[in-house]
């Protein structure tokens, strides 16, 4: 199998190196046969993503940006993420993603680790001073 020119040229660019192999993996350089690190980005790459920057509700509700004190604080949002899709805006807060609470955005993160892209699960979430629940389709 041949690499076109341009992309040879892209694959030195990123990484430095020529002569030997370069992978990219989600904007991740891999140079050589690094399997520990190619293995890590797979694995990253097969897990669902929210589409969505999160920060701690309690930072947030500290900077007078929310009331919630636990949960995960949603700011930008993803065009066409499964966030946007599911309805979150910015400035909401997760309080619990598949029917386990949310304590905050490091949590949120374990929990969708756990997933699996193609589930539905329930999320819930406060806007304003209101409850709502949606399902992500991940």
């Amino acid at each position: 199998m041949a690499v076109d020119g341009a992309a040879a040229a892209e694959m030195v660019r990123l990484s430095g190196q020529q002569g030997v192999p370069v992978i990219v993996i989600d904007g991740q350089v891999v140079v050589g046969f690094n399997r520990p690190r190619l293995d890590e980005l797979l694995e990253r790459a097969r897990r669902p993503r929210l589409g969505a920057a999160v920060a701690d509700a309690s930072e947030m509700a500290a900077k007078g940006r929310c009331t919630a004190r636990e949960g995960a604080y949603v700011g930008r949002v993803t065009p066409g993420g499964v966030a946007e899709r599911s309805g979150l805006q910015a400035g909401d807060v997760i309080t619990e993603l598949a029917n386990q609470p949310v304590s905050n955005a490091l949590h949120l993160q374990s929990l969708l680790a756990r997933l699996r892209p193609g589930q539905r699960v329930p999320l819930r979430y406060v806007r304003g001073d209101q409850a709502h629940l949606t399902t992500l389709a991940l």
